[in-house]
């Protein structure tokens, strides 16, 4: 099995975002990052858990080693979402880094509450907002060692 942590191996990321500038952005950002990665797009709540639960067209979606949520999302809200992973005994130890516009504390200490791993407001710069999103790319899978498959 192939050492996640390598900088060789292909990172599976899973985008949770409903704004298509935003899914551009992050896409561009991670495409010229330095980490290999493989990222996977779902536009709302509900269809995120059809994929990680690997239902109907996803039956055969590959597990993620991140996930990258937005909190605002239509069908099913981010909220429900995180906590459904989390309560989740076979997808809880993927991490789960919330980026979302919502400066509210509340918000905050809600994804933390149900075990964020991450927390970031989305910068309204477009140079800031790459920045951030590769950032996120660097410390998950070249610093943190993420928990096996």
């Amino acid at each position: 099995m192939a050492d996640r942590n390598d900088p060789g191996t292909r990172i599976e990321i899973l985008l949770i975002e409903d704004n298509p500038g935003d899914v551009r952005l992050t896409k561009l950002a991670l495409k010229g990052g330095k980490i290999l990665n493989n990222i996977n797009v779902v536009t709302d709540g509900a269809e995120a858990m059809d994929y990680l639960l690997k239902r109907d067209k996803y039956s055969g979606a590959l597990r993620p080693d991140l996930i990258i949520l937005d909190l605002n999302l239509p069908k099913k809200d981010g909220r429900q979402v995180l906590k459904e992973i989390k309560d989740n005994e076979s997808l809880k130890r993927i991490p789960i880094v919330v980026l979302t516009t919502s400066k509210d504390t509340q918000d905050v200490l809600k994804s933390y509450n149900l075990h964020a791993n991450a927390y970031i407001t989305k910068p309204l710069d477009l140079d800031q907002f790459i920045e951030v999103v590769r950032s996120i790319e660097t410390f998950w899978v070249s610093v943190v060692r993420l928990p096996p498959k």
